[in-house]
């Protein structure tokens, strides 16, 4: 197709010359409406001049007869620009006026008329047009006094061609408009077509160009572009997985098959056959445990959940977290402390849970006592752990504050990824994937999860969006017993 073939079958192209056409109507109708306002105008001054003529000269010929009314007719006729005048005897004969012909039967009508004519001393032999008047006087005679047309025609000529020309101007106008603007977006088209292409080739990379008019087309751009990110997150998101199942899971795996390949190796009682497979059972609940976690992180980036969100009160999550860990914390000899306040909140009730126990054991299992600057070490009493429920602006904080070894700033973008593990909680059981889970869910929420400094210790923060209006009912609390994640 050809770059004008293009161009005119483009959407805008088509509106423009909708839109000049209606233009061009609106025009033509102010100028037709002008034109014939113009033309009733002129008709009225003319009656009214001729009317109060006739009136005139009948009065004149009812006070001095038929030689007045002559003389007056005669006077009148020699005047520059004078009107049309003629006085015929009842036979027809004219006897006085400057009109050298007109149509037949024009004398033979009273009343108003138009009709042409020619005037005694034209020149010429082409007639006229002019709007006369025929009364009938006493004894028989008429008297025809008119005005000539060709002023208002004159008028009525500069009205059409004015018309003429601004049509013509509408039209030039309207076409160059609407070819600059159909070019224009079909360039952005044509832009935002091409990158399309490259997308659909497999580079996610790239993006539709945004303008800086802020139109309609940009706005288009920058919801497609965030549609780009948030489809080139989640397919990093799936590489990601994969390779983290490829490597991360190669090695547990690679154990559970090298135990069950010993124990069938090596001759042995029955109980050592028993602890190999508690040992294989061990291993596979952990791998079932790293996969359900993978899934919910997965279910909670694709944003599957959002359609279980429900009104509940974030406090009744935390004081349920406290309840069900409390007595883990007493068994690794901390002292887990809940403090709440109402904190209404839309949101996937069981997915909140489960970001909070992860949290919360995240904090059991780093929270312990850690050699200080100058070798001391926090005593057993200052290893609390606090689940805090409160309510900011427009947000609400869930956070889980511990006084273990906390996590270098340096660190705290990195910590989040699935299964990544800090140099220092490598000896410690588990796969990386509590703060992955924790912060998937915060931004499937529309909020994310924040690590800050406790001094000592960390301080891990999901920041959602609150609920509008704080006094609204919420849904009757429920057990959260969230699954266990590696």
């Amino acid at each position: 197709m050809t770059a004008f073939g293009k161009l005119v079958r483009t959407t805008a192209f088509r509106l423009t010359l909708v839109y000049l056409l209606l233009f061009a109507m609106f025009a033509a109708s102010l100028l037709a409406y002008f034109a014939w306002n113009t033309r009733r105008l002129i008709t009225e001054e003319i009656t009214q001049t001729v009317n109060a003529e006739t009136s005139e000269i009948s009065e004149i010929y009812g006070r001095r007869g038929l030689r007045g009314l002559v003389l007056a007719i005669e006077y009148r006729a020699l005047r520059p620009g004078a009107n049309l005048y003629l006085v015929t005897t009842p036979t027809g004969q004219a006897i006085a006026g400057n009109v050298g012909s007109l149509a037949p039967g024009v004398m033979a009508t009273r009343g108003w008329s138009e009709t042409a004519y020619r005037r005694i001393e034209d020149a010429d032999d082409r007639d006229h047009r002019a709007l006369v008047r025929v009364t009938e006087l006493e004894n028989g005679f008429r008297l025809l006094i008119g005005r000539d047309l060709a002023e208002r025609r004159r008028l009525f000529g500069i009205v059409a061609k004015a018309a003429q020309w601004s049509i013509l101007i509408v039209v030039v106008l309207g076409l160059g408009g609407g070819i600059f603007v159909a070019r224009r977006v079909l360039r952005r088209i044509d832009a935002m077509t091409g990158t399309a292409q490259r997308i659909m080739t497999g580079d996610l990379s790239g993006r539709l160009p945004v303008g800086r008019s802020g139109d309609e087309l940009d706005r288009l751009a920058e919801n497609l572009n965030a549609m780009l990110e948030r489809i080139e997150a989640l397919m990093a998101g799936l590489k990601e997985v994969s390779d983290n199942i490829a490597h991360d899971l190669k090695t547990p795996l690679t154990r559970l098959r090298n135990r069950a390949e010993e124990a069938l190796a090596k001759s042995g009682c029955e109980a050592d056959y028993r602890a190999a497979l508690e040992r294989t059972i061990e291993e596979s609940d952990g791998l079932i445990r790293t996969f359900n976690a993978l899934l919910m992180i997965a279910r909670a980036e694709s944003g599957q959940a959002r359609g279980n969100m429900d009104d509940f009160d974030a406090a009744d999550v935390a004081n349920g977290i406290h309840e069900l860990y409390e007595p883990l914390a007493e068994d690794d000899g901390m002292t887990l402390k809940v403090r709440c306040e109402p904190t209404p909140v839309h949101a996937n009730r069981e997915l909140i849970s489960q970001a909070l126990a992860n949290l919360v054991e995240n904090a059991i299992k780093y929270g312990k006592p850690v050699a200080q600057t100058g070798g001391t070490v926090v005593s057993m009493d200052a290893r609390p752990i606090t689940i805090e429920a409160k309510r900011d602006g427009d947000k609400v904080l869930l956070s889980v504050t511990d006084r273990g070894p906390g996590i270098p700033e340096a660190d705290r973008a990195h910590a989040v990824e699935r299964f990544v593990r800090l140099e220092a909680s490598r000896t410690l059981p588990g796969s990386g994937l509590g703060l992955s889970l924790a912060s998937a869910v915060a931004t499937l929420h529309g909020g994310e999860l924040k690590l800050g400094d406790a001094q000592p210790g960390l301080v891990a923060t999901l920041v959602l969006p609150a609920r509008a209006g704080a006094g609204d009912r919420v849904a009757p609390p429920i057990p959260d017993v969230p699954q266990k994640v590696a």
